[in-house]
């Protein structure tokens, strides 16, 4: 198979955990070809730029990008254009990921380490679908400027009504291969955009008969992921509303360390990375997950290249690993075999 995938390790836990993700890629003998490159911090060290054009041009070569993490205390105060963070909606942009795929699945072994109690989290199986490239992180005008004598921050929320039927029709898609049920997220009672949102959504409904359609304002979500989660099986909402909700049904897992995303394109081109950021705190010391990016692989496996079997070869890998009882520090409980970065890779590997 003659694909190319570009690998951007970024900052942090970055490389450490994207170079478990390369090894399991590899030891599948697929025939990849992968070449790596600079993003966030990293980039923003070596050029001064967090989406350097060299960067740019690989991820436009090709056909799918696995990442890292980006970002850190180290780069909070430059220049708001030089944030490693500018380097990932950068490549969101430019290479129009406009769906994101969160799916949060709780693992049966690690029921326990969910912060809720088991009953209810036990089963768990989600997918937020989040629309990526609009919404208020990307509006016009923006800013921060003085007017009548004190500074003045300002940000646009907009969204058009075929950037909501577009990943409308993602989402009803991918509830038509679950269990046949979407719930759309707005805040319709107060900002217009989302009564937009709502109505589109309606109007897509009778496209997709089989699938039950219902909506639930962000506030009212919020609280139903922590009180009864298993009510949802896909949930579609905006770029910011999505940001916050597909983290907080992180946590119903056990760890946001566990989490793998996938944002694609109309063609299914996409960026495959780990939910969680890229945790300076733990950086180099060969302790952080790597799960969630050898899960990510597995999902650029199916989403972008349709190699279902050898996407659920990594997946059922990952659960063999976990029936062993192998964690890193952050799903550990007493009695567990607590490994590192590497060793939780090699468990991976001979499960394979």
């Amino acid at each position: 198979m003659s694909k190319k995938i570009c690998i951007l390790p970024g900052d942090g836990i970055g490389p450490e955990i994207t170079a478990e993700a390369v090894r399991v890629l590899q030891a599948l003998e697929l025939g990849f070809e992968m070449e790596s490159a600079l993003l966030g911090g990293a980039a923003v060290d070596a050029t001064g730029d967090p989406y350097p054009e060299a960067t740019r041009k690989l991820a436009q070569e090709a056909d799918a990008v696995l990442l890292g993490a980006v970002g850190g205390p180290k780069w909070d105060n430059f220049p708001r254009e030089q944030r490693p963070e500018r380097g990932l909606l950068g490549i969101r942009k430019h290479l129009n990921l406009f769906a994101n795929l969160r799916p949060a699945v709780l693992y049966p072994e690690l029921a326990n380490a969910s912060t809720l109690k088991p009953e209810v989290v036990s089963g768990l199986d989600i997918l937020i679908v989040r629309e990526l490239t609009g919404d208020i992180y990307f509006g016009q005008p923006r800013g921060i400027e003085v007017r009548n004598g004190e500074r003045f921050g300002f940000n646009t929320m907009h969204y058009t009504e075929s950037e909501i039927r577009r990943i409308g029709r993602v989402a009803f898609g991918a509830a038509r291969k679950r269990s046949k049920k979407v719930c759309s997220v707005d805040k319709m009672n107060v900002l217009e955009t989302t009564q937009l949102w709502r109505d589109v959504m309606n109007e897509l409904a009778p496209e997709y008969p089989e699938v039950e359609l219902s909506h639930m304002l962000v506030d009212n979500a919020a609280m139903q992921l922590v009180r009864a989660p298993r009510q949802f099986d896909v949930v579609v909402t905006g770029n910011m509303f999505g940001d916050i909700l597909s983290d907080e049904a992180s946590m119903l897992t056990g760890s946001i360390g566990m989490l793998p995303s996938a944002s694609l394109d109309a063609h299914n081109k996409g960026l495959y990375e780990p939910s969680h950021g890229s945790a300076p705190d733990i950086a180099g010391q060969g302790v952080a997950n790597p799960l969630a990016t050898i899960l990510s692989a597995a999902m650029l496996l199916r989403y972008t290249f349709s190699l279902e079997e050898a996407a659920r070869r990594i997946e059922d890998a990952v659960r063999k690993v976990l029936a062993q009882g192998y964690r890193t520090g952050d799903i550990y409980h007493a009695g567990d075999k607590k490994v590192g970065t590497r060793e939780m890779g090699d468990a991976v590997l001979a499960a394979l």
